[in-house]
């Protein structure tokens, strides 16, 4: 059973629905999994009826933060034309940023690794932080240069937002942080989060978490510096819809996942997130010298698809057995395959899809920490990015771990 929270005031009600597969595709498709209902009847969820949090719930993450300048408009200026903004706000940003600000808001234990100036934008990115409980101890604060910072043009017409970034200035380099504040960035750390940038100093701290067995985690949002160096250390990667392709030159996303598990031997699973149109999902397979029945991932692939039921508006998830996956040309890899939605957000209540993808891997961040499954783990992410995009900014609408909205997950 999937459930689905529904606002009225200050009272939730829950919806659930079905997803029924014939008998002749029992052997490809397992039953749906049913999630436990928490159910409240205020806006916030009292904390002695959530279940216990993870025990090591330590997240080290680096890479970028700034600070977001957000102007909402009517619609997407012409050349030339001068315009009035419809909303305004100025908030903490940055892939990694607001990726650890979410498993912040979810109970989890973010350090965050970057570096900043001591400026104005700065010193804003720091409250933000500590306002939301991200430890900072490991953010470089250079006394020279600048903290970076985008301005973000929302359209209010189109849903899309318009970014121009300017990075900050001096970069982080591997002499701001020498092997003792290394030691101690990833003591105790339950799993390690890079997005790709500052490569100079975060590969070596991506290698440091591998030797000490620490899983990785890799935004590979577009090929950047040494991204493959960081990809051979990944254990888990989330990409954006694009990336794969880009990455193995595939000739379809499925295909494209196949290839990623079968070159990089270390990664455990592979999610593209496909914006409204929800991800898909591959994992390996924990045994995979088992013998299992041979499909071709494309048509594993849309069988999944015509499995989906289009008619509820909340994340939902469907997922084949551990199988021998083949893609022609490019091999066979053992492991499940998985089709996550994503929430139908009315157009009234859809503000700003900026941070979406951040807060999908806060989120995931937090699940692998949880030990959820990932029949639960896609819905929930879907589920914290739609709520993330109520609300202008990349962080204000992002959910804290007591919102009712999120009580079938715990």
């Amino acid at each position: 059973m999937i459930s689905r929270c529904t606002y009225y005031s200050n009272s939730i009600s829950f919806s659930s629905s079905f997803l029924s597969f014939s008998s002749s595709s029992t052997s490809l498709f397992p039953p749906l999994p049913s999630f436990p209902l928490s159910i409240t009847s205020r806006f916030k969820m009292s904390s002695d009826s959530l279940p216990p949090l993870p025990e090591n719930r330590i997240v080290v993450g680096c890479g970028g933060v700034g600070l977001d300048y957000l102007a909402a408009v009517a619609s997407y200026p012409n050349p030339d034309d001068k315009i009035r903004s419809t909303s305004l706000k100025f908030q903490g940003g940055g892939n990694a940023g607001n990726a650890l600000t979410c498993t912040a808001r979810l109970g989890l234990n973010p350090r965050i690794i970057s570096k900043i100036a001591d400026d104005p934008q700065g010193k804003s990115i720091l409250e933000e932080f500590g306002a939301d409980g991200v430890d900072t101890s490991f953010l470089v604060v250079s006394k020279e240069g600048n903290s970076p910072f985008t301005y973000v043009i929302v359209d209010n017409q189109t849903k899309t937002r318009t970014c121009i970034h300017t990075p900050g200035y001096p970069p982080l380099i591997p002499e701001d942080f020498p092997q003792s504040t290394m030691s101690a960035a990833l003591d105790r750390a339950r799993i390690a989060y890079f997005d790709a940038r500052l490569p100079e100093t975060a590969i070596l701290i991506a290698q440091e978490a591998a030797c000490r067995n620490i899983p990785i985690l890799l935004d590979a949002e577009r090929k950047r510096e040494r991204l493959d160096d960081f990809l051979k250390l990944t254990n888990y990667a989330v990409c954006s819809a694009k990336f794969p392709q880009v990455w193995t030159e595939a000739p379809s996303v499925p295909s494209a996942l196949v290839s990623m598990l079968l070159r990089l031997p270390n990664l455990k699973f592979v999610i593209v997130t496909l914006g409204e149109n929800g991800c898909i999902m591959l994992e390996r397979s924990k045994n995979e010298g088992a013998e299992l029945e041979e499909v071709d991932v494309e048509s594993l692939l849309e069988s999944l698809n015509q499995r989906k039921d289009e008619s509820v508006a909340y994340p939902t998830c469907v997922s084949s057995l551990e199988m021998k996956l083949r893609a022609d040309g490019i091999g066979t890899v053992s492991g499940r395959l998985f089709v996550g939605t994503a929430e139908k957000i009315p157009p009234s209540e859809l503000i700003d899809t900026t941070g979406a993808g951040d807060a999908f891997i806060g989120a995931v961040l937090y699940a692998i920490c949880a030990s959820m499954p990932s029949e639960k783990m896609l819905p929930f992410a879907a589920q914290v990015a739609a709520l993330g995009c109520r609300a202008l900014g990349a962080r204000t609408g992002l959910p804290h771990r007591s919102d009712p909205r999120l009580a079938s997950y715990f």
